[in-house]
């Protein structure tokens, strides 16, 4: 259940929901099927076997939202058109022109639409009222704000802010490089991506090398900047810093030792566990961070 990534959010300040009220609101916007006609749906979903939308312990709530997406290529589309066209041109004597074709690639759509598979995506976010800490597990923004704005939508309101820092990660990652280490409790990992300003966008990837090299540095003298730069916090959660402030590639080190041997421990409890932990890890390491970036 470990987050891999993280999107990261301040709550708003005036956020006072309690678990069962949030409960309440999400199940107003609760997922439903796709419509024969829609393309896909949108809406809150369990987060374990039982039925609640907000799965808490202690003060840390954990909340998922279900996207449906239909299934329909385009190349589907046009395969099914085009042998309808035949078919017509046929029937008529004479090939159908640009008007029809296009009116039966819109008919075709809506018949195929209908009968289209749909598949799944969860999202789930963490919200943390001790430390005031939303975040979403998504790789990129519009998974994100897919999220926020659904919560936006559920509740009427949800002014989250994106973290903000007095100092950008691109300029804290070029300074951290330059001395060859990261501010305490962090060091920097061997992985590591430059890129140009200028319209070439040359592009340098450094994996499972090391960092401390004049190379690097001639690379930042040139005016290459840095856009990603993988960390490791107390020894014990490894990620990818982005130059957007995105957490990627979260991992952490110590669970598979911790995991390792489960005993007796049931899946429902062994769930609270990791989320407890997992809550408790995060909240501390987005704290370091955003001390690390001069958080405003």
């Amino acid at each position: 259940m470990f987050f891999k990534n993280l999107a990261v959010y301040r709550l708003p300040a005036d956020w006072k929901m309690s678990p069962a009220d949030l409960e309440e609101k999400l199940i107003t916007r609760r997922l439903q099927p796709c419509g024969h006609f829609d393309m896909s749906s949108r809406g809150w979903v369990r987060v374990t076997a039982d039925e609640r939308l907000v799965h808490s312990v202690g003060h840390q709530q954990l909340i998922a939202l279900g996207v449906d997406q239909k299934i329909l290529p385009g190349s589907v589309i046009r395969q099914f058109a085009l042998e309808r066209a035949e078919a017509q041109a046929v029937e008529q004597g004479f090939p159908v022109g640009r008007k029809q074709m296009r009116d039966i690639k819109l008919k075709v759509t809506e018949e195929l639409r209908a009968r289209a598979l749909t598949r799944r995506r969860v999202t789930r976010a963490w919200i943390d009222p001790e430390n005031d800490w939303f975040v979403v597990d998504a790789p990129g923004g519009a998974k994100a704000d897919e999220v926020v704005e659904t919560m936006r939508d559920t509740l009427g309101s949800f002014a989250v802010l994106p973290l903000d820092t007095e100092r950008s990660p691109q300029a804290s990652m070029a300074a951290w490089l330059q001395v060859d280490a990261a501010p305490a409790p962090f060091r920097i990992d061997d992985d590591l991506e430059l890129k140009g300003l200028d319209k070439s966008k040359a592009t340098i990837r450094y994996t499972r090398h090391p960092l401390d090299s004049q190379e690097v540095k001639a690379h930042l003298a040139s005016g290459l900047y840095a856009t990603r730069l993988g960390l490791t916090w107390e020894d014990r959660i490894s990620l990818v810093l982005t130059e957007k402030l995105q957490v990627k590639r979260v991992q952490f080190l110590e669970m598979d030792k911790d995991t390792a041997d489960g005993g007796d421990v049931d899946e429902a409890e062994q769930f609270d566990i990791d989320f407890t932990v997992m809550a408790g890890e995060l909240a501390k390491l987005l704290k370091d961070l955003a001390e690390a970036l001069q958080a405003k």
